[in-house]
């Protein structure tokens, strides 16, 4: 199992409103998240700077990132979370999310 950790950076003024959002995630998206392998999936959020530190687990990251992709709820879902973010360059958050480097691991 992989384990996936990684950082987006929000819009400051929209933190509420974005948090509010993961209130309500859609059950046909927790849905497609499942069925495509991502797993013990969890967003934190440091409101000091706006930071969105994301971990989960998967057993191949390219093919949990590709059966999301195939997903028409994630493409609605990736539209609509779009403009919280900052610094995306033109891609989707799904795509263009840091993922920090695992260097340790108690189990």
């Amino acid at each position: 199992m992989q384990r996936v950790g990684f950082r987006l950076q929000l819009v400051a003024d929209r933190l509420d409103e974005y948090v509010e959002h993961h209130k309500n995630v859609w059950p046909e998206m927790q849905a497609a998240l499942t069925e495509t392998g991502w797993h013990n999936y969890s967003l934190f959020l440091d409101r000091t700077d706006a930071t969105l530190f994301g971990y989960f687990e998967t057993p191949d990251l390219q093919a949990a990132l590709d059966g999301m992709a195939s997903k028409d709820v994630n493409d609605r879902w990736q539209a609509l979370m779009g403009d919280f973010f900052v610094a995306l360059e033109g891609r989707r958050p799904d795509e263009g999310f840091l993922q920090l480097e695992h260097i340790f691991y108690l189990p």
